[in-house]
């Protein structure tokens, strides 16, 4: 289909948004929620039949992000991730799917259309008009009017349709100054991979080779699977499995995809069939036939986010989102050399990654987040991973309400309002290394006391340890914090972070990636339910004094989250928070208080 043409023979349903995200990843999925929240129509188009990209019940990739000790993200990812806590203990795929999907349910400013991929731009010069989606389940059309778009696909579908600028491949090491970059620039990529998921059971399970698979000897895992021992080969999520690098990451996907299940089930033949290690027990429950993607088309922002950017954290005026992963520039050849699959080059962290590249360059109206931001390949083999990606997705989304209320373009937003934004992001538990939320004016007229506890912790607008100090207030359960105005006035909402423990520890193992995102490609026999961050506070009571009275405004049993915003709407004149019970600790531990209003009726 051409751009802009008319499509014909099966029904358009047609909509209007404020904001368009094209992609349910967790970029995506972060930029719908955010934008939604703060108020604005945001139509969600997304081509699979669940949320979640290559986290999903499809791919089953890990999250990973930031790997630092009081680094980890915040914001809509660490609520994604307690939420799936809550509901989903056994992690169970079908379960995670459908955390996602009652997320997105659960905001009334969202519209979700799964199983839709996007087709056709309509364009009016350097300005998005409309984009149309074919519904595979409706065969019908979905059209979409929007003011702002953001593709969050990982392809950067919208690039060929709508002429935005964009890269693909490596650039050469002179270009940017990139020492780690190939002295030539080439189409390489990083490659895709087929994931499996293996269960233990009680009993010997049998495995027969399919006539089609691959076959493998030992030396074809060498620096790829530990062999060391009968038992080191489950360390592996097997993310090595890989091919496609040097081939187009689009464009031949099918192929790809076939191979790829040739070479997983190979692998697999070799761990049950090569007595090589230990896997009498256990058995394949489930393989991918989706293949996750690494790298393809990377769009071109006004900034593009190179090596030394990472090297050095470079500080940015416009920082909106951090991350935290090494380079980690996978071998374009893939499974198929005997070269190292991987170099985990080193990385200053956080590092700062610029609003300068989350907007198109010559695209007024368009934004973006995930792996497809404005970055070198060699930045971009760190700023890909999922939990950076669902920062920058929060910021995109973000932006987004802030330029539709405010009649802006992104570009504007930038120019205009981009300390506006990092506020609101701040405001929102997003944490962006080098800023602190400093106290509104409301807050000014507050003030906060309790019988224990450092309450000025409440208000420094840090909520994470830093430089060795948590920045808590911490107190024994059931001790009162009350927050005072100057005189009534009329208090809109009261906003408390709990400490989630962002370092914890949801198996009971040392700290890993796994900690935080325990969706898990082996599965133990005798694998226990995760559990909440001991830290966390479940159970709370939120009490307003109105005309002299003291009433119950909020009171909750089964808390699950490190944000909470309580509206309010009234004038009242103080405010009284009672931790009664966590999920384990002994005491009380909140690093936030605000309260935000005004003083109209």
């Amino acid at each position: 289909m051409k751009q802009g043409q008319q499509v014909t023979g099966f029904e358009t349903v047609e909509h209007e948004a404020d904001l368009c995200i094209v992609g349910g990843g967790l970029a995506g999925f972060a930029a719908a929620l955010a934008a939604a929240r703060r108020g604005i129509q945001v139509f969600l188009m997304h081509d699979r039949p669940v949320l979640g990209g290559n986290a999903s019940s499809e791919i089953r990739m890990c999250i990973r992000g930031a790997q630092k000790r009081n680094e980890q993200e915040t914001g809509i990812v660490e609520e994604l991730a307690l939420t799936n806590i809550y509901y989903n203990p056994q992690v169970n795929f079908s379960v995670w799917d459908s955390i996602w999907f009652g997320m997105v349910q659960a905001e009334k400013n969202i519209t979700l259309a799964l199983n839709c991929s996007c087709m056709d731009a309509e364009m009016d010069g350097d300005h998005i008009v409309s984009v149309t989606g074919w519904q595979t389940t409706t065969q019908t059309w979905q059209k979409v009017r929007s003011g702002l778009f953001a593709d969050c696909s990982g392809d950067s579908v919208l690039a060929p349709l709508t002429g935005a600028k964009w890269r693909m491949g490596r650039e050469g090491r002179e270009e940017f100054g990139e020492s780690i970059a190939p002295v030539k620039s080439d189409s390489h990529t990083m490659g895709l991979t087929c994931l499996m998921q293996i269960r233990e059971t009680d009993r010997p399970v049998i495995f027969r080779r399919p006539e089609w698979a691959n076959c493998y000897t030992k030396e074809d895992f060498q620096g790829r699977m530990d062999l060391s021992g009968p038992e080191k080969w489950r360390d592996s999520n097997f993310w090595w499995m890989e091919i496609g690098g040097t081939a187009d990451a689009i464009k031949d996907t099918e192929t790809l995809r076939d191979e790829l299940i040739k070479i997983a089930y190979g692998v697999w033949d070799f761990i049950k069939n090569s007595h090589e290690v230990k896997a009498d027990n256990w058995d394949l429950e489930w393989m991918g036939f989706l293949p996750g993607k690494r790298e393809s088309r990377r769009y071109v922002g006004d900034y593009i986010l190179k090596q030394s950017d990472l090297s050095t954290a470079a500080p940015f005026g416009d920082v909106v989102g951090y991350g935290g992963w090494s380079m980690d520039d996978h071998n374009p050849k893939g499974f198929e050399t005997k070269e190292p699959p991987t170099i985990y080059h080193p990385v200053k962290s956080p590092y700062g990654i610029p609003f300068r590249c989350l907007y198109s360059v010559n695209i007024q109206n368009l934004m973006f987040a995930g792996r497809n931001i404005s970055a070198t390949h060699t930045a971009m083999a760190s700023t890909r991973v999922m939990a950076t990606c669902g920062v920058l997705g929060q910021a995109v989304g973000t932006a987004a309400a802030l330029a539709v209320k405010e009649k802006l373009t992104p570009r504007q937003v930038y120019s205009q309002r981009i300390t506006l934004l990092q506020r609101q992001l701040m405001e929102d538990d997003c944490y962006l290394p080098g800023l602190l939320l400093t106290k509104s004016e409301f807050m000014d007229t507050v003030t906060i006391t309790s019988e224990d506890g450092n309450t000025e912790y409440l208000t420094d607008g840090c909520e994470r340890t830093t430089d060795g100090e948590e920045h808590l207030w911490k107190a024994p359960l059931g001790t009162e914090i009350t927050a005072v105005l100057d005189e009534e006035k009329k208090v809109e909402a009261v906003t408390l972070i709990f400490d989630s423990d962002i370092n914890r520890d949801t198996w009971g193992k040392e700290l890993d990636a796994y900690r935080r995102y325990p969706m898990k490609c082996h599965v133990y026999l005798e694998q226990q339910p995760v559990v909440m961050p001991e830290t966390l506070i479940k159970a709370y009571e939120i009490w307003i004094l109105e005309e002299g009275s003291w009433q119950l405004l909020k009171k909750e049993k089964e808390n699950y989250r490190r944000l909470v915003k309580i509206p309010v709407g009234r004038r009242i004149k103080a405010v009284k928070v009672v931790p009664q019970a966590s999920w384990g600790a002994a005491e009380a531990r909140i690093y936030r208080l605000d309260l935000a209003g005004t003083d109209k009726n």
